[in-house]
């Protein structure tokens, strides 16, 4: 049976290396081009010829829209428009990278931690600043909630601090996590439908559930990714 981790190793498509440091464009660099490129083509392609009564493909580039923009009304308010393209991208970005990763001989790029933790640490960084732009040092307000007891601080602020700090690690956990297992047992399921021959029609079916039940994963990691973003951007701008 094929090792079920193999999937996940990093290969070097363009060897490169400048002063020691390893730089080369590998597998992971690919996909993260084409899901660029193949989001890209996405939305202009469904706006090329935009019309008053939308066609199929205008109409979910419309859906995908409406979508990042009412999550992001909903949880920062009109406050939050002009962080909209932040927020898209990033939805995209994810989004396309997972669905990728389902096509076969593909390689799935959020299921590696570096860029999982990559894209967290810019969120974690991109709402702090936004919070010390809003606020100044009045930001350090979010660490001890409004009508605490002031006795309760020297518990609160550090709990308050570690939970702050957490977040880049959380979110990245949860992606790649995610990703990572479910590409995992697709693998070992199908290791298991070509290993038992004519009996592998049992793990054959399991593998078409567990194929479906990965795409929607995809999706709503995509989705919880991108909401716990807004969230994070909510506390930068309304402190509480």
């Amino acid at each position: 049976m094929a090792d079920p981790l193999h999937q996940f190793v990093i290969k070097p498509i363009v060897p490169l290396e400048i002063a020691g440091t390893d730089i080369s464009f590998t597998n992971s660099s690919l996909f993260m081009v084409l899901a660029v490129v193949a989001s890209t083509v996405f939305l202009l392609g469904g706006m090329a010829r935009a019309k008053t009564v939308p066609g199929r493909w205008q109409s979910m580039v419309e859906m995908t829209y409406e979508f990042v923009a009412n999550l992001l009304d909903e949880n920062v308010g009109s406050k939050g428009k002009q962080y909209f393209p932040f927020v898209f991208c990033l939805f995209m970005f994810i989004l396309v990278g997972n669905l990728l990763g389902m096509i076969p001989y593909s390689f799935t790029y959020t299921s590696h931690i570096i860029v999982t933790f990559g894209l967290a640490a810019t969120v974690f960084i991109f709402a702090t600043l936004v919070g010390f732009m809003r606020h100044g040092l009045n930001y350090f307000s979010l660490f001890f909630p409004e009508g605490a007891p002031v006795y309760m601080a020297p518990l609160i602020v550090p709990i308050e601090i570690l939970s702050y700090l957490s977040r880049p690690v959380s979110l990245s956990i949860r992606l790649f996590a995610n990703m990572m297992a479910g590409h995992t047992m697709l693998k070992v399921f199908a290791g298991f439908t070509i290993a038992l021959g004519f009996f592998g029609i049992a793990p054959l079916f399991i593998n078409v559930l567990l194929t479906a039940f990965e795409i929607l994963v995809a999706v709503l990691q995509a989705y919880v990714f991108t909401i716990l973003t807004c969230i994070y951007l909510h506390d930068a701008v309304h402190l509480h």
